[in-house]
């Protein structure tokens, strides 16, 4: 029987690490979240790409605990506001603001703009303690609707308009969305190589030395 491979998801979103853990099903893998552990401290996400934060945030939880890790990064990318939201898609409209007043400032940003032109971008990076990486990404291209529209999903979900299926990713179902989403997209491109994924990390783990006493 082939030995599991621990994989530490680098989130506390329970979620996010049920959602990869039944990607995986049937792997030779243990999916473990920070909670699992003990307090780790923060990652400071200040990166200038979505590369850069995954990256971080992945080999932070690596080196710190010693396993393989995963970690993602995503946010939005508007043609008419050279690029933001971005890295700063979270804190858009302050550290603590609601999706909702996220949304609200993006709308008003984007008053009278005939370029509605928009992008949902995501970055997955799994790491080693030594420190090498994998990075998978993938993007989903849409529009900035006139209007809040659907109450599904999170973030700028309700003003992101998917032409294809003519809804917004907030009028989408999960299952719908996960077919065409960024990160969803980025998942499965990992899922699809998982085989060499394992074999890589075998490759680039440390391997530790038995003593007798």
């Amino acid at each position: 029987m082939q030995d599991k491979i621990t994989i530490v998801i680098a989130t506390r979103n329970k979620g996010k690490k049920s959602e990869i853990s039944n990607l995986l099903k049937g792997f030779p893998v243990d999916i473990k979240g920070l909670d699992d552990f003990g307090p780790i401290p923060h990652v400071e996400e200040d990166g200038d790409t979505f590369d850069e934060n995954a990256y971080k945030k992945a080999s932070f939880t690596a080196r710190v605990l010693g396993f393989p890790a995963l970690a993602d990064d995503s946010g939005l990318l508007v043609e008419a506001l050279e690029g933001a939201p971005g890295v700063l898609s979270a804190r858009y409209a302050g550290e603590n603001a609601t999706d909702e007043q996220r949304c609200q400032k993006l709308l008003q940003e984007m008053e009278g703009k005939t370029n509605r032109k928009a992008a949902f971008e995501c970055v997955i990076s799994i790491a080693v303690p030594a420190g090498p990486a994998l990075t998978y990404e993938a993007r989903c291209e849409g529009l900035i609707a006139e209007q809040r529209s659907g109450s599904n999903g999170f973030g700028y979900d309700p003003v992101f308009y998917y032409p294809p299926l003519n809804k917004t990713f907030g009028e989408l179902t999960m299952e719908e969305k996960s077919h065409v989403s960024h990160r969803g997209k980025a998942l499965r491109e990992f899922r699809d190589e998982f085989d060499k994924v394992i074999i890589w990390i075998k490759q680039h783990m440390p391997v530790y030395e038995k003593f007798r006493c």
